[in-house]
């Protein structure tokens, strides 16, 4: 039947007409500067991102109201921004893209009412939230409207924060307000070359200070992954990116009220691990990559690190043990010999905090020489941030264990979720050395007058360092006090930590009644 005007026909074609102009754009112009630089649209992003066919988008033909600087004559459907939800794994996640070719993604009131309802669905629906981010900042022409929406999205990321998961995927430009959402989620996603974060860019930079730098020099993936710690993760292209974020989203809980997806295994729950003993040297002084302990352990040997490039002196990872989700924190001797520093207890206690608040179990795995020593240290405030990690742990209530693969002294011994602060089970293999400090260091503190009298001071420091180990730090001395619950076989860390992980699946722990702690910043 022809299509005539005033029919439902008519309309529907026009409907559709409206929804294909808002997704290819403005004009094919700009999508070819888009793809020009190496960057997808934002609906290609997002069918990247969801299972095939499962998008539903949400406000696509929401227009601006402002007027004034020429806005009155540019309207687009969508207003620079797409919204909706779909499936990813046969899973509800929300989404918000900015997309780029509309007002260079720049935040106005209308694009900042279509995040704030998304947020809202997303809080209702207790489904993840991922953002797209490739925008400009604050729409100039809208003045403090776009500085109030940006508002609007800081409180509601605060809002779910620890209540769903929360991803932010950095795939252009982001300045100012922008780079601030980002930074109150969970986790940051950043592709080299084409995204860059910063509150003030090279231009700024260059009038203030006179320092002359690029923008991704100032705020690349490479950067924020590796020296600011402000991303978690960075990689070459979009695909790949995208490909991450559906892998992460399938080791995350939907809500704080939910477990983590189980994944069935083949992989037996008393595979025997051989190969561990070969792995790790006896000697506490030899390093290894404690990477290849933790593949060796879980299931199948597959493990998703956490800020891979950042404070590598500790590994935080998502994994799974008998299809469960677990994270894993682990000291890793092949960096700084595994010593705590600030930024290792930064990076330690966000991933503690939130798997905490994802009912995610947590396994340590300790293998720690102290905290680093160091003028640099103390007077950027070690004592404050090192805190950190130790009130994370404390705080938390999901399913501990903690595993002395090697040795634990001093203070770092206790912070990385020892007996004491609240482990539920605290395991060790039999090369174990718990103790206030290394024998070496010991038998000079403690017989340093003895051995300065001596006629052979070698000889005598020798004697009492035998002594003091042999005495204080053989494998058994913190199980004979009841400061280790068992010394284990290393060919059986699988089995013990699965079979233990099962029995405490139905742990219920209580914090006393408050508003909420007063973590170490």
């Amino acid at each position: 039947m022809p299509h005539t005007t005033g029919t439902l026909h008519h309309r529907i074609d026009e409907l559709r007409t409206r929804r294909r102009n808002a997704a290819e754009g403005p004009d094919t112009a700009a999508t070819e500067r888009q793809h020009g630089k190496g960057k997808l649209t934002a609906h290609e992003r997002i069918e990247l991102l969801f299972d095939k066919g499962s998008f539903n988008e949400v406000e696509p033909l929401r227009k601006h109201r402002a007027t004034g600087f020429g806005l009155e004559a540019r309207r687009p459907d969508g207003d620079g921004v797409v919204t909706g939800w779909g499936t990813v794994d046969g899973r509800t996640v929300f989404v918000y893209a900015h997309d780029f070719r509309v007002f260079g993604g720049a935040l106005g009131e209308a694009h900042a009412e279509k995040i704030h309802k998304i947020m809202d669905l997303a809080e209702a629906a207790g489904a993840p939230l991922v953002s797209l981010n490739d925008g400009a900042g604050a729409r100039i022409q809208e003045g403090v409207s776009a500085l109030a929406g940006y508002g609007g999205i800081f409180r509601r990321n605060t809002r779910v924060s620890g209540v769903i998961p929360q991803i932010s995927v950095m795939l252009g430009p982001c300045a100012g307000g922008a780079a601030y959402s980002p930074a109150l989620t969970d986790f940051v996603f950043m592709v080299r070359d084409t995204a860059q974060m910063f509150i003030t860019g090279p231009d700024v930079v260059r009038a203030v200070t006179g320092e002359e730098i690029t923008h991704n020099a100032l705020g690349g993936a490479d950067v924020h992954a590796g020296s600011s710690g402000v991303a978690h993760f960075a990689y070459d292209d979009e695909e790949h990116c995208l490909e991450e974020v559906r892998y992460l989203l399938s080791l995350l809980p939907a809500n704080n009220r939910e477990q983590a997806p189980v994944v069935p295994t083949d992989d037996p729950v008393d595979r025997p691990n051989d190969r561990l003993l070969d792995l790790i040297p006896v000697e506490q002084g030899q390093a290894y990559d404690v990477r290849k302990v933790i593949q060796e352990i879980v299931d199948d040997g597959e493990y998703f690190e956490i800020h891979p490039a950042w404070a590598t002196n500790i590994v935080c990872a998502l994994t799974r043990l008998d299809g469960q989700v677990v994270g894993v924190v682990a000291n890793q001797p092949a960096s700084l010999a595994g010593v705590l520093d600030i930024e290792a207890s930064e990076k330690g206690a966000r991933f503690v905090q939130f798997c905490d608040a994802f009912n995610i179990p947590l396994v340590t795995l300790v293998d720690v020489p102290g905290f680093l020593p160091g003028v640099d240290q103390e007077h950027n405030g070690i004592i404050r941030r090192g805190a950190k990690l130790l009130f994370a742990y404390c705080n938390a209530t999901v399913p501990r264990i903690s595993l002395v693969l090697r040795k634990a002294y001093g203070g770092a011994y206790i912070v990385m979720d020892s007996r004491s602060i609240g482990a539920d089970l605290a395991l060790a293999w039999p090369i174990n050395e718990i103790a206030v400090m290394g024998a070496e260091g010991a038998a000079n503190v403690v017989f340093r007058r003895e051995i300065n009298a001596a006629d052979d001071p070698e000889e005598v420091r020798a004697k009492r360092i035998k002594e003091y180990r042999e005495e204080l730090m053989h494998p058994y001395y913190a199980a004979e006090r009841g400061l280790l619950d068992d010394v284990i076989d290393p060919r059986e860390t699988r089995a013990v930590l699965i079979r233990s992980l099962a029995m405490l699946r139905t742990k219920h722990a209580e914090l006393p009644s408050r508003k909420h702690g007063n973590a170490p910043q």
